[in-house]
């Protein structure tokens, strides 16, 4: 059965030191005995050719079964993730998602891939702000991206802006996931108690 995205993989960005869930590796909390990454693996293995995971600290993701890349340009935070992700995927486009991300979507992903031509990335915008870390980003902004990191610390958003990324808009987005469920993350412990998660 052929892939619905052959010329896209999935990373998960787990470089976060999780300092208000008292340093927990955020993508192994659980929900029905199943770590949160393993969630949104299966989930890309039915859409993209190849996952892969980006932290610096790679023993908590071993076994899951997918290629897990440090950052090539170390104390950047999430823009040298995708950096490392985009230096270690083969296909032309990447999709980017933060590890503590529990509701990622087919037809999230779908929306964002109907977007993409002519452009180097897709950002939905939501509650005013940009969603970098649920976002398609293109290989060709490599060149752009570490300019953009040899000459400081740019802030993901900042970058979108640099690249000129398509934004898929709040009213646009509504119509596949009216509550925003899409950019729920897992801070704080009351995030996990709310959403369902534990620690083991």
């Amino acid at each position: 059965m052929a892939l619905p995205y052959p010329d896209v993989t999935g990373a998960l960005l787990a470089g976060g030191s999780a300092r208000r869930l008292g340093g927990v590796a955020k993508g192994l909390l659980r929900k029905d005995g199943e770590p949160l990454v393993a969630r949104s693996l299966r989930l890309f293995g039915r859409l993209f050719p190849a996952s892969l995971i980006v932290a610096n600290q790679p023993a908590p993701y071993a076994r899951l079964g997918v290629p897990v890349v440090g950052d090539r340009i170390p104390g950047r935070g999430a823009p040298g993730g995708l950096h490392a992700a985009l230096h270690a995927a083969a296909t032309p486009w990447v999709f980017t998602a933060a590890c503590d991300m529990p509701f990622l979507s087919e037809a999230g992903v779908a929306l964002l891939c109907a977007r993409r031509e002519g452009a180097l990335a897709v950002v939905p915008r939501w509650g005013g702000r940009l969603e970098p870390l649920h976002a398609l980003w293109s290989r060709a902004c490599l060149p752009a991206l570490e300019r953009a990191l040899a000459d400081g610390e740019p802030s993901l958003r900042a970058l979108a802006a640099l690249l000129d990324a398509r934004i898929i808009e709040e009213s646009a987005w509504r119509m596949i996931d009216p509550d925003g469920r899409a950019f729920e993350n897992v801070n704080t412990p009351e995030d996990a108690a709310r959403l369902g998660f534990t620690v083991r």
